[in-house]
């Protein structure tokens, strides 16, 4: 009989969630928890306890601690956690505050990545789990960026953006792109819940759409291989 592991995953907004990393958590016998941002208890976990904290994206900035004080608290908990190795994932914002609890800066890029693109992997990062991404038009959508953490490894760029991947030794995981995202009928949640920023960006939400239903398929089955491989990395250690 499989032993269940917790997961406490912090989500910002309710249609940026685990997506295609549900499926390989559940079957490597991860028990998941929603923790909702706007939930009073949201962070009421001792940060060593849960055997994985997945932290996921959201359309605020790290460094906006003073109109939305819960990231303070979030990077709070991110620290602590950090000091013990625990095993801890961001993905885009959580990446960025995995950066900040690590005591590097967060700050705009001064440019807007949206869309469907493949990452370039570094030499560590073509022997990382990473490696089941190369060559997949990943989903981007960030229009901020970070320093590499002290004591991190760069594991892929694009060429917007220097920093879209890395690790703290082998438990901790920092993605800025969206290897999760569903994109078949649930990424309209994404169209119309970042409807305001597509607008200001000027993106081509039909191209969006397009390329989503062109690079679905195989950005799913890329993600959920990631996906395994890193928790079998995790358990293997």
């Amino acid at each position: 009989m499989m032993t269940l592991r917790s997961a406490q995953v912090i989500r910002h907004v309710h249609f940026e969630d685990l997506g295609t990393f549900a499926v390989p958590l559940r079957r490597t016998g991860y028990e998941i928890e929603y923790r909702d941002v706007g939930t009073a208890d949201f962070l009421d976990f001792a940060p060593d306890a849960p055997d994985l904290v997945v932290v996921l994206g959201g359309p605020i900035g790290v460094y906006e601690d003073q109109a939305y004080p819960f990231l303070q608290r979030e990077i709070d908990v991110l620290a602590a956690r950090l000091e013990t190795g625990r095993p801890t994932l961001g993905i885009c914002l959580g990446a960025q505050l995995i950066a900040r609890a690590s005591g590097a800066p967060v700050f705009p890029s001064g440019i807007k990545e949206i869309g469907f693109e493949p990452i370039s992997l570094s030499e560590a990062g073509r022997v990382s789990p990473l490696r089941h991404l190369g060559g997949v038009p990943m989903l981007h959508w960030h229009g901020d960026t970070y320093d590499l953490p002290a004591g991190a490894t760069l594991l892929a760029s694009t060429s917007k953006t220097v920093q879209q991947a890395f690790s703290i030794g082998s438990t901790i995981l920092g993605l800025q792109f969206h290897p999760e995202a569903e994109t078949g009928a649930a990424f309209e949640r994404w169209l119309v819940g970042h409807a305001c920023e597509l607008a200001a960006a000027n993106v081509d939400i039909g191209k969006l759409r397009d390329d989503a239903a062109q690079f679905g398929a195989s950005l799913a089955t890329a993600a959920g291989t990631m996906m395994t491989a890193w928790l079998e990395q995790l358990h293997a250690a």
